[in-house]
């Protein structure tokens, strides 16, 4: 089992391990065992590394029992050379195997606060990479150090700029439907549950280390930690960090980067609105926080006036409504600038709407394509209903009296549904197909992308969903009454292959409908999110 037997130096052990198999049979000697504990391949790991890469609880049960019953020389030496067990499996994302480990290793590595490039530092780094969130809570309460510790990576970089840097493990950084907020907030199903501790457990570590940070801020100098964290948070979105530097440290909105950018430069240039919300619980000051300028003379309108991260601005559908939400940006962000900053030129000459029509001129060109290939793929559709449906009208199922001149089924309570249900078609195609003409005769100016061209898509969606719902019932109406009117179980049938069409529409258009909906009728997306004056 000791002898070499791969290019990597791996000996019989560390195949098996890595392997993911283990044999009681080794046991009956362990003896044997020993020697091989502490036998290291090309990439310095024994075979309790291996098992940790991999995650054999198994063979990690069996060999950390012999490796903790080593002589007290040799494990000092064993594990001074590292690499550390509990390290490779934080990294491979094994949690039951760092439960495993962590309070005999993980105790020795944070029973000091960690210094920069630590073996510590690395441990806790891949713990927030991992997302394991209770486990790192429990070593931040038992080890108050480690908020104000030399931490792992670039300068003034600590625990909690690893945290702000990860916004999806806090509530304000993760994007739910509809009805997981609704779940979220009430008897929430597994995954949401465990989502929602996650958030609940991140949040209490922001909680320890801003107050941590804050009890050795004058003993300590701490505003560069804190700087970092925050600016770093409002660069990645994490609100719920800002929120709280700021409630412990008010001055903190004050802070900038080196091109000169606070917080709220920041939440405007990448697009995080909940950061951006936060001036609505600052006092008068908020006026003034706008006011500062960058290295290049540009004032927080002339930021709202570029185009946004690709990334942000694709987690927008539909064209229309990305082009939307930029203007909605502009405008928002206009109410906090003094007037006169509205024409201010920055180093380049420029105004902020200068800025922003030369940023967002190709975006204007490619949503004025989506907008009118959209309109002429469903004024298509619409036409279509129509002359189905003007043909139905005047064709009735059953034919006329020759005498009088009346439907045969005038007196079927299913031909006032056909009647009424193609009246309802040919009304609402008409109307699809003339809100859908006013798209692609419209001038496509920048202001039209924030109310008129939506508004007109909705009404032109909205009316070809009931002229297509409206065609099928009618259908239904005519099938049942040239062959239902004494099989009546010929209704389940027909009801069915009529909802096919009507559900595939519904499916495939109306999430964008919806949000289209919600982005131009619905709250609006700044607004006040707490109650808690903050400066």
């Amino acid at each position: 089992m000791s002898k070499k037997i791969t290019g990597a130096a791996d000996s019989g052990l560390h195949v098996l391990v890595g392997a993911g198999k283990w044999f009681d049979d080794l046991m009956r000697d362990p003896t044997m065992i020993s020697p091989l504990l502490t036998l290291r391949n090309r990439d310095g790991h024994t075979p309790l590394c291996v098992a940790a890469t991999v995650g054999n609880m198994q063979a990690a049960r069996k060999l950390l029992p012999l490796e903790m019953g080593l002589p007290p020389t040799l494990r000092a030496l064993n594990e001074a050379v590292g690499p550390y067990p509990i390290i490779e499996a934080a990294r491979y994302g094994h949690k039951e195997m760092v439960l495993l480990l962590i309070w005999d290793m993980g105790r020795k590595m944070c029973g000091s606060p960690p210094t920069k490039e630590s073996a510590a530092s690395l441990f806790l780094h891949l713990l927030v990479e991992a997302g394991f969130y209770d486990l790192l809570l429990a070593l931040v309460q038992r080890h108050l150090g480690l908020g104000r510790a030399e931490f792992y990576g670039d300068n003034n970089e600590s625990l909690l700029s690893l945290m702000a840097a990860k916004p999806s493990a806090f509530r304000s950084g993760t994007q739910l439907s509809f009805w997981q907020q609704l779940l979220y907030s009430a008897r929430p199903i597994r995954q949401i549950r465990e989502t929602k501790l996650m958030h609940e457990a991140a949040l209490k570590i922001v909680k320890c280390l801003c107050e941590e940070l804050m009890k050795h801020y004058f003993a300590e100098d701490m505003e560069p930690v804190l700087r970092t964290a925050l600016l770093s948070a409002a660069s990645s979105g994490t609100s719920a960090i800002i929120e709280e530097i700021i409630e412990r440290y008010p001055d903190a909105i004050w802070f900038a980067d080196s091109e000169h950018h606070n917080l709220f430069h920041l939440a405007v240039i990448n697009r995080y609105e909940k950061v951006f919300n936060l001036i609505y619980q600052l006092s008068a000051y908020k006026y003034l926080v706008t006011a500062n300028e960058d290295t290049s003379g540009n004032n927080i309108l002339h930021m709202a006036g570029k185009l946004a991260p690709l990334g942000r601005l694709n987690l927008i559908s539909g064209a229309a409504l990305q082009m939307q939400r930029e203007l909605q940006w502009f405008q928002e962000v206009e109410k906090f600038v003094h007037p006169t900053f509205r024409s201010k030129r920055n180093s380049n000459g420029k105004t902020p709407n200068m800025v922003f029509t030369e940023e967002h001129k190709e975006l204007v060109k490619k949503r004025q394509k989506w907008m009118k290939e959209t309109a002429n793929s469903c004024i298509f559709v619409a036409a279509l209903t129509a002359t189905v449906g003007f043909a139905a009208a005047i064709t009735v199922p059953g034919g006329n009296n020759q005498n009088s001149g009346f439907p045969l089924f005038s007196n079927e309570k299913a031909f006032t549904v056909f009647a009424v249900s193609v009246a309802f078609c040919q009304f609402s195609s008409v109307a699809s197909v003339l809100m859908f003409l006013s798209i692609l005769t419209s001038r496509y100016a920048e202001e039209d992308f924030l109310k008129r061209l939506p508004k007109r898509l909705i009404l032109g969606l909205s009316a070809l969903f009931v002229s297509m719902t409206s065609l099928m019932i009618a259908f239904g109406a005519t099938i049942y009454l040239i062959f239902g009117q004494k099989k009546r179980w010929i209704l389940i049938p027909v009801g069915i292959a009529a909802l096919i069409p009507v559900n595939l529409f519904e499916s495939l258009q109306s999430p964008l409908l919806w949000d289209m909906f919600m982005s131009t009728y619905g709250p609006s997306i700044f607004r006040k999110q707490g109650s808690r004056v903050l400066y």
